[in-house]
């Protein structure tokens, strides 16, 4: 017993020791190194998982019911047959056969005569050639006119291309020969005798030279060149080359275009109205157009501006404009109301061919200058009245400097030109600074397959700075277009337009002066005209149909010119073949 005392007594102390010890604060128990004999390496049991479908411990739900399904089912008497099974049928209308080649024959009163011949063909590898041939011709007999009023256009066109996945290119050639005679005579102005010593005839050729090449997944989009040769049987003639090379790419997202532009012109008309020299002109115009668009829901804008340099070559000052180019829309309430505007302007090449293909009874001593339209301000709105239904309505404010107008040329007794245009009965070209106020509006119906109609009318006014009046512009201009078709054999068309009063200017003799005779110049204002012009056709089958046309059925005498009256009543009857070879 003496031993197990003193045993525990010394257990005793120990234990005291030992809290004393842990009592200590700031102590430091030292480290070890404990080294693992075998590494952990869990498995996938090891991780525990929740299941998707827990256990449930009520005794309700652990235990499920056997259920069995079965049909009572009995056998039923029916004298109901089903008929088999069909698809509705669908109209189909039979589709026209497209040919590649037509030839249209067609004469009329007045000597008319009208043909036209297209002929192309697919080739190997992509490429593609055509030609065409129009002729249009008239032996004249307008009532009342002193001179020969016969005219005679024929032209050639020939084009070969070729069009692939990444490029597309084609050449063009062509000439045009036009005969047209000054037959524009002031009544009571001239005697018998002078006037059976006018030679009216003018005929003027045009030859031209033209390619255009298409590119996709490059900057430069396309480049258009074209050359023109144009001269006359006065011995006036004419070059122009014009290339257009057109650039676009992306940056920043948005789509930058730049068009570039060369102009080049330069003739000679070989004397002035007075007989006194020959006129040289011409003009080499740079243009460089930037632009950016940006698209943002149901706008778009098209910000840019277009510059050109302008170089005098045959005297003159060379001159540098700048133009807005500014564009954009906005769908008010999508395709059914488009509100638009926009500020543009640019420098207007003219040339001798421009304005002979205008007016064909222009003098071959005209000044020749391009014409700077400053900014041509728009606003409208276009859209949908109904699914076939269109329409756009417009105003616009342009300002232009050096505007081209066709005015009368005068006549003097005392000019020593005895040219057959020297007699009142040609045009000249003057220039002035216009400001002109306009509004246009269009209206467009499919009324159904069968039946279209379109209507359309501008109203201008005309601010001059020099002129007395803005000659041959007129203030009003209405057409009116309707095409319908009968049956699958009969159609049929009509079409009126409706021109204002223009001005110009007439002669009156001075009575004072009795020999040589003087006159004086006043203005005068030409009626206002409109012209119903229908058609009516037959189609024999794919190939061949027959047309008759009438033009001025309302036998108005009128003047689209000065003392140009029309021809009346035209009817023309022909036929139109289509093939492929």
């Amino acid at each position: 017993m003496k031993i197990n005392f003193q045993y525990r007594i010394l257990i005793l102390l120990i234990f005291i020791t030992q809290i004393s010890f842990a009592q200590k604060q700031d102590q430091n128990i030292g480290s070890e190194v404990v080294n693992v004999v075998k590494p952990y390496s869990p498995t996938i049991s090891d991780a525990f998982k929740v299941k998707e479908t827990p256990n449930l411990d009520d005794d309700e739900t652990a235990k499920k019911e056997i259920i069995q399904y079965n049909i009572f089912s009995f056998p039923v008497a029916s004298v109901f047959t089903p008929s088999k099974g069909k698809a509705a049928g669908v109209d189909k209308g039979a589709s026209e056969k497209l040919f590649s080649n037509y030839l249209t024959l067609a004469a009329g009163n007045y000597g008319t005569v009208n043909a036209e011949l297209l002929v192309t063909q697919t080739l190997e590898n992509n490429d593609y050639v055509g030609v065409m041939l129009r002729h249009l011709s008239s032996q004249g007999g307008i009532k009342d006119v002193q001179l020969a009023d016969k005219f005679f256009n024929t032209a050639l066109d020939a084009t070969y291309g070729s069009r692939s996945k990444n490029l597309s290119w084609n050449a063009d050639v062509g000439y045009q020969n036009q005969v047209y005679n000054w037959y524009g005579l002031q009544s009571g102005l001239f005697s018998q005798t002078q006037i059976d010593a006018i030679n009216p005839k003018q005929t003027y050729n045009n030859a031209y030279l033209g390619a255009r090449l298409q590119l996709t997944d490059t900057p430069l989009k396309d480049v258009t060149v074209k050359f023109n040769r144009f001269w006359d049987a006065l011995e006036s003639a004419e070059n122009q080359f014009v290339a257009k090379p057109n650039l676009e790419f992306d940056i920043m997202d948005e789509k930058i275009k730049a068009n570039f532009i060369i102009d080049y012109l330069n003739g000679s008309f070989k004397k002035d109205y007075y007989a006194v020299a020959a006129i040289k002109y011409g003009y080499s115009n740079f243009g460089f157009s930037p632009s950016f668009q940006i698209n943002k829901d149901d706008l778009s804008v098209n910000l840019g501006a277009t510059f050109f340099y302008s170089v005098a070559n045959a005297g003159g000052q060379n001159k540098f404009f700048i133009y807005p180019n500014i564009t954009a829309s906005y769908k008010v309430v999508g395709d059914l109301m488009i509100a638009y505007a926009g500020a543009e302007g640019t420098l207007k090449q003219n040339s001798y061919h421009d304005f002979a293909n205008v007016n064909y009874f222009v003098s071959p001593t005209l000044a020749i200058a391009p014409t700077d339209q400053k900014y041509d301000i728009y606003v409208g709105l276009k859209g949908k009245l109904a699914n076939s239904v269109a329409y756009n309505v417009r105003g616009s404010y342009l300002n232009e400097g050096n505007t081209a107008l066709f005015k009368n040329n005068i006549y003097d007794s005392y000019n020593t030109n005895n040219e057959g245009y020297t007699y009142a009965n040609s045009f000249n070209v003057v220039y002035d600074n216009i400001k002109t106020l306009r509004f246009y509006g269009e209206l467009k119906a499919d009324f159904s397959k069968n039946v279209n109609f379109g209507i359309n009318g501008t109203f201008s006014s005309y601010t001059k700075t020099n002129e007395q009046e803005a000659w041959n512009l007129p203030s009003i201009k209405i057409g009116s277009t309707l095409d319908f078709r009968i049956t699958p054999k009969w159609s049929a068309g009509t079409n009126v337009y409706f021109v204002g009063q223009r001005k110009d200017v007439s002669f009156v003799q001075d009575l004072t002066a009795i020999f040589p005779p003087t006159y004086s110049p006043q203005i005068t204002t030409l009626d206002t005209y409109f012209d119903l012009n229908a058609n009516v056709s037959y189609k024999h089958n794919d190939r061949l149909s027959f047309f008759l046309k009438g033009n001025n059925l309302a036998n108005q005498n009128y003047q689209r010119w000065i003392n140009y009256p029309v021809q009346g009543v035209q009817a023309i009857i022909g036929a139109n073949y289509k093939f492929d070879f």
